[in-house]
């Protein structure tokens, strides 16, 4: 009888825990679908934006601010949260983040608006990177793909609905609303992560130790220095040509920034970015893998749309859709991942998913052309197959490599190589793509050109049928080139984790793995 009421006591913690933490995780899942639905729902109302504020020659940056925003804060609020603590971080994110949208809702003009975006994105960086860290701290490591799929899942979902949320409250309400529902989601999310999240009292905490001070001049340099590569890079060949004064004084620029990040870093008590980031073999190959992974992305996100509509057809509706499909089949295959790496670990799995990727985006430029619409589809679904079984196990690994007070620094890094490779990727692949059409028409137009060419017709293009099905033949080689270099891309990912990543992570064990 005197063990009863301890045995109570656990058993009746078990179900408020049980309740907490399920509390948590739909927060998270709340607060990365703001995140995740940001540039699909904002994408289908640039229309009635530019309509209604102007600014048609520099709207881009609606898009180019926010990922520049998100993309320069995830390396500062990795190193915040393992500072503070996430909720701290995570709450701040999530204000700044509704704070933009009510900005964004009330702007005045494409300036104000962008400059709005861009407040939302200091949010969002705080958003992608302190969710997945959050992810991993509250699950053990035999837990912890369940999370992450719900998370895939939430990224799946945004990239099917984000479009027709989007276009129904541009076309029915008004493009206002596409920030203002943010506020209700943002709210929720805020509520429940402030009730709900009760993070364990650090050891260092508990003896007193005072924190290290804040690297506020490495936040400040890493913040210039990729705010001014990635500037680079997204107007690069848009607004200005590579070779031209704005890029090389830019990139100058850039690489000057860099050498200070490395001085300063060096010189710093807690450096926001580490050095160990880059000495720990498997963190610095899954960097890069990652890096490559963005890289890859670009091929399929941004010209596969182009080629549905300009080569095989199809309206803006069945273009999404073979586009979509691939957010269908990677977050199942993310979530059966486990029970691959848990029998030949992580690189292996990561290895077997990669290495299925280059060769179906390699299968791409061997489509026949014009083809039917089912062609490229397959190979959308075998590709978020592929993938799923490349990144999930890596994220999952790379966070079980460290304890607590790394994770967020580990899990910024690798969500930084991979929006920074995505950069990279728009502008060389973007390059590729207009230089095979330039070749192909004689030095006439580029992408964009092009296909408003192709949907003004023959006669108004003012070109006979010939020249038409000539137009169409080029875009389909551009967008085989860029495939092409997609695949490159993959088997680089291949080969940085063959030769550089341990064949087994050093997996610190936790308590319920």
């Amino acid at each position: 009888m005197g063990d009863t009421r301890p045995v109570t006591r656990e058993a009746a913690r078990r179900p408020a825990e049980a309740h907490r933490r399920g509390a948590v995780v739909a927060a998270l899942m709340l607060a990365m679908a703001l995140a995740a639905l940001d540039s699909t729902i904002v994408a289908t109302a640039v229309p009635q934006i530019v309509g209604d504020l102007g600014g048609f020659s520099v709207f881009s940056w609606l898009f180019s601010g926010y990922l520049l925003a998100v993309t320069v804060t995830l390396p500062v609020y990795g190193k915040l949260s393992d500072t503070f603590g996430r909720k701290p971080v995570l709450v701040v994110g999530a204000a700044l983040f509704l704070l933009g949208s009510l900005l964004c809702a009330l702007a005045w003009n494409m300036a104000a608006l962008i400059a709005f975006r861009v407040v939302q994105g200091l949010g969002g960086g705080a958003l992608q990177g302190t969710v997945q860290t959050l992810a991993a701290d509250l699950y053990p490591l035999r837990e912890r793909p369940r999370i992450q799929a719900r998370l895939s899942t939430v990224w799946a979902v945004s990239a099917v609905a984000g479009p027709a949320v989007g276009g129904v409250l541009a076309a029915y309400a008004d493009w206002r609303w596409i920030f203002l529902v943010n506020l209700p989601v943002g709210a929720v999310a805020l509520w429940l992560i402030v009730r709900h999240l009760h993070e364990p009292q650090r050891e260092s905490a508990a003896k007193d130790v005072p924190r290290p001070p804040i690297d506020w001049a490495g936040a400040l340099t890493v913040f210039a220095c990729g705010g001014t590569l990635l500037t680079a890079l997204v107007q690069g060949g848009v607004a200005w040509p590579w070779l031209s004064a704005p890029s090389l004084t830019l990139f100058g620029a850039g690489l000057a920034l860099a050498g200070l990040v490395v001085v300063v870093e060096r010189r710093a008590a807690e450096p926001v970015v580490p050095g160990w980031v880059w000495r720990r073999r498997t963190i610095a190959a899954v960097n890069l893998a990652l890096g490559a992974l963005g890289l890859l992305m670009v091929a399929p996100t941004v010209f596969l749309p182009t080629y549905a509509q300009a080569v095989l057809g199809l309206g803006p509706v069945a273009a999404g859709f073979v586009l979509s499909v691939w957010t269908l089949s990677w977050p199942v295959s993310a979530a059966l991942s486990q029970h691959v790496y848990r029998r030949v670990g992580f690189r292996d799995t990561a290895l077997l998913g990669i290495g299925a990727a280059a060769l179906i985006l390699l299968a791409f430029p061997f489509l026949p052309y014009p083809g039917a619409a089912w062609q490229p589809t397959l190979l959308m679904l075998l590709l978020g197959a592929a993938l799923g079984l490349f990144q999930l196990p890596l994220i999952v690994g790379v966070q079980s490599t460290v304890g607590w007070s790394e994770r967020g620094t580990a899990t910024a890094s690798v969500l930084f190589c991979r929006q920074t490779g995505q950069t990279v990727g728009a502008a060389v692949f973007g390059a590729v793509a207009n230089g095979v059409l330039a070749a192909r028409l004689g030095g006439a137009g580029d992408l964009d050109s092009v296909t408003r060419a192709l949907d003004a017709g023959p006669g108004e293009a003012g070109a006979a049928g010939t020249a038409h099905e000539a137009i169409r033949h080029a875009v389909a080689s551009a967008v085989h080139a860029v495939y092409l270099g997609a695949a490159c891309a993959a088997a680089l990912a291949f080969v940085v984790l063959l030769c550089v990543a341990p064949r087994r992570f050093p997996v610190l064990r936790e308590p319920g793995d």
